[in-house]
């Protein structure tokens, strides 16, 4: 830096801030990043910076004061190859010199320093809402591995600040519960023990079911493969202190959760009828299963209400941790004098949340924020606030302002719908720590695609799912969405769960609980799945890998009537049965039905405007590679096709100069678009989403021209399609059409 001209001491403090003033006081000499310098333009001079050096603004002083252009912002315009490591030190160094008093009285504005090493310094907000390859290779997201640094998952500074092991339960925190610690539902479920001898037994015991009907939830099935099986129903009246909630929780979460229960007479309840209910089964800590989670009506009630149940969660086991420091530091027992100090798990993330995209993300941590701070004027600590909202925030001017889509479009991508992105987040009393490392955090909250980067695959060198080892809440949100973006890498996640871990990580032995060390982590482990469908990959999921010793829930209410009901144009519905041998052939059984008998009534001109509905992307390429054998007039559109050759496609079918278009799901999930000039409709498969059978159909009317009369709709399905008929159809409807082996005609009179 250039030499700094002499200035009398009154006219220089004058100008200076109070950090400016410290700053001067300590080093005898103004902070570089306010440097005056000389009009005249010189030869840019490269300067590297020692390690000690102090050479960045803070981020807190940033936000309050507008910034101005310095000759220090014009000598980093020139150094092109500066690290975002030597960036982030100098970050953490000139924030170290901020007191506390000034934190304070920022209004938690302020970025508490501390050290990032899980994200780069920036992230890129995708244009696109494809969803990844279905062959699961990812892309260039902008957490890619490929340039991820390898201390990704260690923390070698600052672990004083947020470490369980070096710190201390303080009384004035709230570290206590309210209640009896021995009807605690957090320490029974991870007190309990379980025996060699039962371990074993599940592999052959057949799970033991039991319904039960609850008011709001409707037909639950109670489940589990241990010997016992414990059944409940809701009270009527809900107590606080009876839920064992922990400090502040019970306070702040009236507020937080006020906009729900206000607009309700008679809302003495702080929880909503359907937030009582899923709470009740939560704290009881079962395994979930919710199908009826949707962006419009309940998603952002169940959001608030399985936070809460993160942060109750947390906040007992790390005061559980905290408190036992404090016993051994009291009683001063060597280590592992006494079973009782066993707290822990092999590592220490204990909660993740997986949702699609990073808009979810911000509304999980804005939650987190808000039930930590409630109505205290004492704002909480976060840190890293500023980066964490320029990353995973969004500009609603971004978006085109005359887009027009369904409203349930419009809840699912609001905000930033980037889906390659993790996150850990360490919480300390009353201090939360955003962009924490992996095994530094206490909650861990990620996309299937951001996961699946990390976790890796057989034979790679770069892979890492030891945080994965003692996670002892699991909550999928949104899991439909999963379906639309890549099933596999939900998958790939399940598959590690609750393994051992390959490295130590420096943990105690001597405070992990022996059913961890046992690695029986999976038997404790309570999974929360949410999504807005019945599904047999969901379903399965759920059945295969939820194996919690307190047993399961799982909703299951049938719709009586379909999506059918709400097709808009007089239309015939031909529903044509195909049989299969069993469930690995239907794949094959369905293409040659199609192929032999649905196909040769269309070839004719005739029968031109055919739109063929295909849901799964592989039976798409499998369908386009036959069309072009065969040299059929055909055109196609799927989630990887560039916006030209959309508009093409969409052009030549309504035209008339391609007699097939091949469309897949995935792109009316991402798209919407109104496909013009359809006569003849043919669903390859149901739709996953009931809705879009609807959606489809009633895009007949788009360009009507008179000829409803010769209007078609052909769907094809077999017995494993119980689910989506019952879906589309209405489930006595449904029983009845697979009951009977031949083709059912369904008529829609629909809006006169």
């Amino acid at each position: 830096m250039g030499k700094r001209g002499s200035r009398s001491q009154s006219q220089l403090l004058n100008t200076l801030t109070k950090k400016q003033k410290k700053h001067l006081r300590d080093f005898g000499e103004e902070h570089p990043f306010y440097d005056r310098v000389s009009g005249k333009e010189g030869k840019p001079q490269i300067y590297q910076p020692s390690e000690s050096s102090d050479t960045s603004g803070s981020e807190s002083e940033a936000e309050s004061e507008p910034e101005q252009v310095s000759g220090y912002h014009r000598l980093l315009a020139t150094l092109k190859n500066v690290s975002e490591e030597e960036e982030e030190e100098e970050e953490v160094e000139e924030d170290s010199a901020v007191d506390e008093a000034e934190m304070d009285d920022d209004d938690g504005e302020s970025d508490v320093t501390v050290e990032e090493e899980t994200a780069p310094e920036s992230a890129k907000v995708r244009e696109s809402k494809c969803p990844p390859d279905p062959e699961g290779k990812g892309g260039d997201g902008p957490l890619g591995t490929s340039q991820e640094s390898s201390e990704e998952f260690t923390d070698a500074k600052h672990e004083s600040l947020f470490s369980l092991e070096t710190n201390f339960l303080e009384e004035e925190s709230g570290g206590t519960c309210s209640l009896n610690a021995s009807q605690d539902p957090f320490l029974q479920h991870v007190n309990k023990e379980l025996k060699e001898k039962e371990i074993q037994a599940v592999a052959t015991n057949s799970k033991t079911t039991h319904q039960l009907k609850w008011p709001i939830l409707g037909q639950l099935v109670f489940s589990s493969k241990f010997q016992k099986l414990e059944t409940f129903k809701p009270s009527k009246d809900i107590d606080l202190k009876s839920l064992h909630l922990q400090k502040p929780l019970e306070s702040t979460w009236t507020k937080t959760n006020s906009q729900f229960v206000s607009g309700s007479p008679k809302s003495s309840s702080p929880f909503t009828p359907l937030q009582k209910e899923l709470f009740l089964i939560m704290n009881s800590y079962r395994d979930l299963f919710y199908p009826e989670r949707t962006a419009l009506k309940n998603g952002e009630e169940i959001r608030h209400v399985y936070c809460l149940h993160v942060i109750n969660h947390v906040l007992k086991a790390n005061a559980q941790v905290l408190g036992n420091n404090s016993r051994r530091r009291s009683q001063k027992l060597g280590v592992g004098d006494d079973d009782d100090f066993r707290d822990q798990g092999l590592t220490r993330p204990k909660v993740l949340i997986v949702v699609p995209f990073r808009e979810a993300a911000l509304r999980v941590v804005q939650l987190f924020i808000s039930l930590l701070e409630g109505n205290s004027k004492k704002k909480i600590i976060v840190s890293n606030k500023k980066r964490f909202k320029g990353e995973y925030g969004s500009d609603p001017e971004e978006r085109p302002p005359n887009l027009k889509r369904p409203e349930d479009y419009e809840a699912v991508f609001v905000g930033n719908i980037d889906d390659h992105f993790r996150i850990g987040v360490a919480i300390l009393q009353r201090s939360i720590r955003l962009y924490a490392p992996f095994y530094s955090s206490d909650i861990l909250i990620a996309s299937p695609l951001g996961l699946r980067t990390i976790i890796g695959g057989e034979g790679e060198k770069k892979r890492d799912f030891d945080f994965l080892s003692s996670i002892e809440l699991l909550i999928i949100d949104q899991a439909d969405i999963y379906l639309m973006q890549n099933w596999e890498h939900v998958l790939h996640l399940m598959n590690h769960m609750n393994l051992l871990p390959l490295d130590s990580h420096g943990v105690d032995f001597s405070r992990v609980r022996m059913w961890s060390l046992n690695n029986w982590s999976k038997y404790y482990r309570q999974t929360l799945l949410f999504g807005a469908l019945q599904d047999a990959q969901i379903n399965s999921v759920f059945n295969k890998y939820c194996v919690n010793l307190q047993g399961q829930v799982a909703v299951r209410n049938v719709p009586m009537t379909g999506s059918i009901s709400h097709v808009l144009v007089q239309l015939p519905h031909v529903f044509q049965r195909m049989e299969a041998e069993n469930l690995a052939s239907v794949i094959d059984d369905r293409f040659n039905f199609f192929v032999n008998k649905i196909l040769p009534q269309y070839r004719d001109a005739v029968m031109s405007h055919t739109l063929i509905y295909v849901p799964s992307y592989f039976d798409f390429v499998r369908l386009r590679n036959y069309f072009k054998k065969e040299e059929l007039n055909f055109t196609h559109i799927c989630e990887y096709t560039p916006k030209s050759g959309v508009s093409r496609a969409r052009h030549f079918f309504l035209q008339g100069e391609k007699q097939f278009l091949l469309l897949t799901e995935r792109f009316h999930f991402y798209k919407r678009y109104t496909i013009k000039g359809i006569r003849n409709l043919i669903f390859y498969e149901l739709p996953t989403y009931p809705h879009f059978y609807s959606e489809v159909c009633n895009m007949l009317r788009a360009t009507s021209r008179g000829e409803e009369a010769t209007w078609t709709c052909t769907v094809l399905y077999s017995k494993y399609d119980a689910q989506r008929l019952a879906a589309v159809v209405g489930v006595e409807r449904a029983a009845q059409m697979l009951q009977s082996h031949k083709n059912v005609h369904l008529f829609v009179t629909g809006e006169r």
